[in-house]
């Protein structure tokens, strides 16, 4: 038998939709402990799973199991996980762990091989190494030569990019805002949106990566909670970021506001439409959103990546 257990995700911004330097994507995120996916995964003669995602987990499984040549199956039990298109990473993660149960069992392979296998990596690089190896992430996108357009890893054929910096991550407390009335973006929906609004004007992303590479990045070295959340709370309203932001529901907005408002800095991860913030005063937060607007949970950084076992 083959356990993992993943980390979820928090993804903070795009960092080059642009492109005019001859790089595309970039992303900066950082792993969290819960909520998280627990697997466990043996030998079968067919593909079985007992779980949600089945249809996700039934893919994943098929494309390892073709490419290494094998006509044997597996049997997968899914006993803990979380929902998916709320911008907590469950595509990327529960891929690679079904991509690592199989190579565990059949053909031991690289994780990034798992990761192109199973078509993770494709535009941000950020789940896939939080399942490498946790912590805070930069990721510098992809060459041109390699990716020519703008596109979500939905339907993304490129490999998964370098990772710059990882870092370990302070034991911040992280709050999670899940909105109940949710307004989900995936698939064609998200290929449309990549078409509408990029390129991004050039200014924009410079003004970005001057944040994040003046500001967010020293903040995080020196663990000064106060400047990395103000740069959090900036990155809000500049490049991609903005884009994602702007689709929101209006409740989701206001909630966005509550959250910075009793926290050092809070955002909107990947399309949302998950909020996640740093807060002052946990009390005060939950006291401020509404129960039956949102639900929310309060977790810390994962400074590691999956947790792979046999038993």
């Amino acid at each position: 038998m083959i356990d993992i257990t993943t980390p979820s995700r928090i993804h903070i911004t795009l960092l080059d939709l642009n492109a005019s330097i001859g790089r595309i994507d970039g992303g900066i995120g950082l792993a969290l402990e819960s909520p998280r996916i627990q697997m466990s995964a043996s030998k079968g003669k067919k593909i079985n799973v007992n779980g949600p995602m089945k249809e996700r987990i039934a893919v994943a499984a098929r494309k390892v199991l073709n490419h290494i040549g094998e006509t044997e199956g597996i049997d997968i039990r899914i006993d803990e996980a979380f929902p998916q298109h709320i911008g907590l990473g469950s595509g990327t993660q529960i891929s690679l762990a079904t991509g690592m149960a199989v190579s565990k069992i059949y053909k031991k392979m690289p994780k990034d091989d798992i990761a192109k296998i199973t078509g993770r990596g494709g535009t941000s690089g950020i789940g896939v190494a939080v399942f490498k190896q946790g912590g805070f992430i930069l990721d510098g996108g992809h060459s041109i030569k390699i990716k020519k357009e703008f596109n979500p890893t939905s339907i993304s054929k490129a490999p998964p990019p370098p990772i710059i910096t990882r870092k370990k991550f302070p034991n911040w407390k992280v709050g999670l805002i899940i909105p109940k009335t949710q307004k989900l973006f995936s698939g064609s929906r998200e290929v449309r949106i990549f078409k509408k609004y990029c390129p991004l004007p050039l200014d924009e992303v410079q003004k970005l990566s001057h944040l994040i590479l003046m500001k967010l990045l020293p903040a995080l070295v020196e663990k000064d909670i106060e400047a990395f959340g103000e740069s959090i709370n900036l990155i809000q309203n500049v490049g991609f970021k903005k884009v994602e932001l702007g689709l929101q529901l209006p409740w989701t907005k206001k909630m966005l506001d509550i959250a910075q408002s009793h926290s050092y800095g809070a955002g909107i991860s990947s399309f949302g439409p998950l909020i996640y913030c740093f807060p002052k005063n946990e009390e005060k937060l939950l006291k401020n959103i509404p129960k039956k607007k949102a639900d929310v949970i309060f977790t810390k950084a994962c400074n590691e990546g999956a947790r792979i076992s046999k038993s």
